[in-house]
């Protein structure tokens, strides 16, 4: 599969604003391994092999354990290498997005603040909703994994 084009280049503006939302990220409640698990089991859902690449890599960077990557994708299978706020987390990432199948459940948000006050909540959704987007950017463009 070919690149298709560069997002960066042939629409300036509007991966500039992509880089907006990650430079809010970076100023979050979320630590690195949350937001790299986020990324990560989004990333498996749309099936987006360059940011998997990219996100297993920073995740090992920040800390995250291989193992714990590798089963990532069956966590519901393995919840006891998942803390329940990871759980949670997980839970938020699939249902959101898959969106269309039932959305974030009234179960799962309430567990949610269960964790984490509205505004981490937040913070949460919008993690979520930016590596979405980057995931469909990457895909629809095939962009390329660094060898």
């Amino acid at each position: 599969m070919s690149a298709r084009f560069n997002m960066a280049t042939t629409d300036a503006a509007a991966y500039k604003a992509m880089l907006g939302l990650e430079g809010y990220l970076q100023n979050t409640s979320l630590t690195h391994i949350q937001k790299e698990l986020i990324k990560i089991r989004a990333s498996q859902i749309n099936k987006c092999a360059f940011c998997l690449d990219m996100h297993t890599k920073d995740a090992i960077k920040y800390g995250e354990t291989p193992q714990r990557i590798f089963i990532l994708d069956g966590w519901t299978e393995a919840k006891e290498f998942f803390t329940e706020e990871e759980q949670v987390l997980l839970a938020m990432t699939e249902e959101i997005t898959l969106i269309s199948q039932k959305g974030l459940t009234e179960e799962t948000y309430q567990k949610a603040k269960s964790f984490f006050d509205e505004a981490q909540i937040a913070q949460i959704i919008m993690a979520i909703i930016t590596i979405n987007a980057w995931n469909r950017i990457a895909v629809s463009t095939h962009l390329p994994i660094a060898k």
